[in-house]
């Protein structure tokens, strides 16, 4: 099952990048995000972190601006994403972004990731055959 969006909240997806089974950074004409197939948010990202998405079909979408930010410190802490070390970014200075993105847009959150307060959501359980 594919799990790729074929539409965003935000228009027609122009580019569709796939940074770890079921979560895509997408962008369109004017503006984009990071959307969430339903199935992967349970497990992958903190109830904290689903508190800046908003829900569009199956996906947990969040903003481009400000919001993906915490989607990509969440997968970049549980080991998910790796920060890209390009001719944009040299070692630690992508981290270093999201880090002052999400320190300023989201103060709130950031005290909870600093403080440690920020687990990820429980995946939900299986109940098992009753016999």
């Amino acid at each position: 099952m594919s799990y790729e969006p074929a539409y965003s909240p935000w228009g027609l997806i122009q580019t569709r990048k796939t940074l770890c089974p079921g979560f895509f950074d997408v962008s369109t004409a004017s503006h984009g995000g990071i959307m969430v197939a339903r199935e992967f948010v349970a497990g992958n990202l903190s109830p904290a972190a689903q508190r800046y998405g908003f829900w569009e079909g199956g996906y947990l979408c969040f903003e481009e601006d400000s919001d993906a930010q915490i989607v990509l410190r969440e997968l970049m802490d549980r080991g998910l994403y790796t920060a890209p070390v390009n001719e944009y970014f040299g070692p630690g200075e992508y981290s270093k972004c999201i880090d002052d993105t999400i320190r300023v847009c989201h103060p709130n959150y950031w005290r909870a990731h600093e403080a440690g307060l920020i687990q990820p959501a429980q995946q939900p359980k299986v109940k098992e055959r009753e016999r």
